[in-house]
């Protein structure tokens, strides 16, 4: 569970030798306990920082416990509350129960009744945390965390995978090209771990500018930023026990690397406008296919972070170095794809398996994955054909050997400036392909990644919102 540093509790009852008995029995066991002892020094308290639980007496001095629910729920909809009354009866546990509270506690009460009822609610608001985000943010995973090794180069990868989740290991570093697979071996390594019935917490950290992917990580209080109108978890909150993914690392700002280099050395952060340390217990997997190194070398990442996230590292090789891999990984989307489309293909013929075979797959698995789905979509018979694959797969690449341009080409006596030359290139190779990034890139002998990093940098505007 997240640490008392970062569990607060509100205890409203106008009985001083009430809250003080409640309060002690709660920090006994680790909470940080605030006291009100009116309605309004309720409110006051929740408008100023939401707590995590209200222990809420339903006959107070100004106005009663159920009277003041709903301003309790406009200010924070999602806070657990806990209705104490000495008053207790069926009519009023109804009223109480409709008015959103969780749980309905008699007076005089037992201490440990009194734990009991505060771990559950507070077990209850996390589980729905959870479950909130992954309905919000699930992802379709490329075999669901399931390793496909065949080949020497994933046996070895899944050998290691086996041991670092099965070991204490807080960071994990994956490394690999865009679409070999990192998002399924961090899933590996969580399923293989004791914390496989804890959360997974995954998010892409070039989908979110700087200020909103801090609020993400680490959550916001009420008024942190102008558009924070209510306190909000954050993943490394919410993953608590559990794995927290950060795909694409990379990308982050100097600002953030700094944040999240505090938070790996003791796993203690702030909420965004917090003031309350709050520590959890989390794995912390990164993903790149960037240059780590050269990125470190050129300034634009901290060194400290790099060193402190490459204590174990793992590199996915691409798709093109572990064939024996491909089609069984063939035959796993092909049977995800079935249920998805209500198909019964069995496979790929001959001439299909052959084609898939000669392809370099520039996107790697993810790129499969595409290709498996269109197919298995479109496909009308048994097995999948060559005419059920996209064309850059089916026919032979037309990309030409440097051999063959000998003659075609000749280096003005003047000389020229080489970008220009790979401006005017890739120009071509998209107006010939009318945009198609994807095709364009295998014109050129690269992958749509290195295509798209180069109309980006030609600032090829016509270009940046084609189909890739």
């Amino acid at each position: 569970m997240v640490s008392p540093l970062g569990t607060r509790i509100l205890i409203v009852d106008d009985e001083k030798l009430i809250r003080w008995s409640m309060a002690q029995a709660l920090q006994d066991v680790g909470h940080v306990v605030e006291q009100a002892e009116n309605a309004e020094e309720a409110l006051e308290a929740v408008r100023r920082e939401v707590p995590d639980l209200v222990l809420l007496d339903y006959k107070l001095p100004d106005r009663s416990g159920t009277e003041i629910l709903p301003e309790l729920r406009q200010i924070a909809p999602r806070m657990p509350v806990i209705m104490v009354t000495a008053h207790a009866s069926v009519p009023g546990a109804v009223e109480a129960l409709k008015g959103g509270v969780c749980d309905y506690i008699g007076k005089p009460f037992e201490i440990n009744d009194l734990l009991q009822a505060t771990a559950r609610a507070l077990e209850a608001s996390r589980l729905h945390d959870v479950v909130e985000w992954h309905g919000g943010q699930a992802l379709k995973m490329m075999g669901g965390g399931q390793i496909v090794a065949n080949s020497p180069a994933m046996k070895k990868v899944a050998d290691i995978v086996q041991r670092i989740a099965e070991s204490g290991a807080s960071t994990v570093l994956l490394l690999g090209e865009s679409g070999v697979g990192k998002g399924v071996i961090a899933h590996a390594l969580h399923n293989l771990s004791s914390a496989k019935s804890d959360p997974f917490m995954n998010i892409s950290c070039t989908s979110l500018p700087d200020q909103l992917l801090e609020s993400e990580l680490f959550g916001h209080e009420r008024g942190a930023f102008t558009d924070a109108k209510s306190q909000k978890k954050g993943l490394v909150e919410l993953a608590d026990q559990g794995t927290v993914f950060l795909d694409e690392i990379g990308d982050i700002t100097m600002g953030l690397q700094a944040k999240l280099l505090g938070f790996l050395e003791d796993h203690i952060f702030r909420r965004v406008g917090g003031l309350r340390d709050i520590k959890v217990s989390v794995r912390v997997i990164a993903a790149t296919n960037n240059d780590l190194a050269q990125a470190v070398a050129d300034g634009r990442f901290r060194s400290d972070l790099y060193y402190r996230l490459k204590v174990i590292p793992i590199t996915i090789p691409p798709l093109r170095d572990r064939t024996e891999d491909l089609l069984p990984l063939a035959s796993m989307f092909i049977e995800h794809f079935n249920t998805e489309f209500s198909k019964s293909i069995r496979g790929v013929d001959k001439a299909c398996a052959a084609a898939m075979q000669a392809y370099s797959w520039p996107g790697n698995v993810r790129e499969l994955r595409n290709t498996i789905e269109r197919a298995v979509l479109l496909g009308s018979g048994e097995l999948l054909v060559l005419e059920d694959l996209p064309t850059e797969v089916s026919e032979p690449s037309i990309t030409p050997k440097c051999q063959d341009l000998e003659g075609h080409f000749d280096l003005p006596a003047e000389g020229l400036v080489l970008e220009d030359l790979e401006k005017h290139l890739v120009c071509q190779a998209l107006h010939r392909t009318h945009g198609n990034r994807a095709r364009a890139a295998r014109l050129l002998g690269m992958n749509r990644d290195q295509m798209r990093y180069r109309v980006k940098k030609f600032e090829l505007v016509e270009f940046q919102d084609t189909d890739a």
